[in-house]
């Protein structure tokens, strides 16, 4: 079974909510982020839609990328939006600052680069 015409779109937001994940705790201190509400509340949309991204790639890609941890995402995401009361600031920080450095470079593989503009 081929992956889907959709999963270039899937992995193009799962790429951005890594990014986004970079920006927002880059020159942030762990103290920093459990100090800052704001912040927190946005790394957790940022890895819901990150997880929620990575539950729409296709079964097929999925199976051709074991190096992705997509378990780990779409069950970071189930909690985040399923079991809120269990959201564990600390290992989101983990998430944000230490796994999501290892997934951007390898989802850079996987994202088809974007068309020239002015190209048809």
């Amino acid at each position: 079974m081929p992956p889907e015409d959709r999963d270039p779109a899937h992995l193009w937001d799962m790429l951005e909510a890594a990014q986004t994940l970079r920006e927002l705790t880059t020159g942030l201190s762990v103290a920093g982020y459990l100090a800052d509400r704001k912040t927190q509340l946005a790394v957790e949309r940022a890895i819901e839609i990150l997880g929620e991204a990575a539950r729409r790639v296709s079964p097929a890609l999925q199976q051709l990328h074991p190096e992705i941890p997509w378990a780990g995402i779409i069950g970071q995401r189930n909690v985040i939006a399923h079991e809120y009361g269990e959201i564990k600031q600390e290992r989101l920080w983990v998430v944000a600052t230490v796994h999501v450095e290892d997934l951007i470079p390898k989802l850079r593989l996987l994202v088809p680069p974007a068309p020239l503009e002015g190209n048809s």
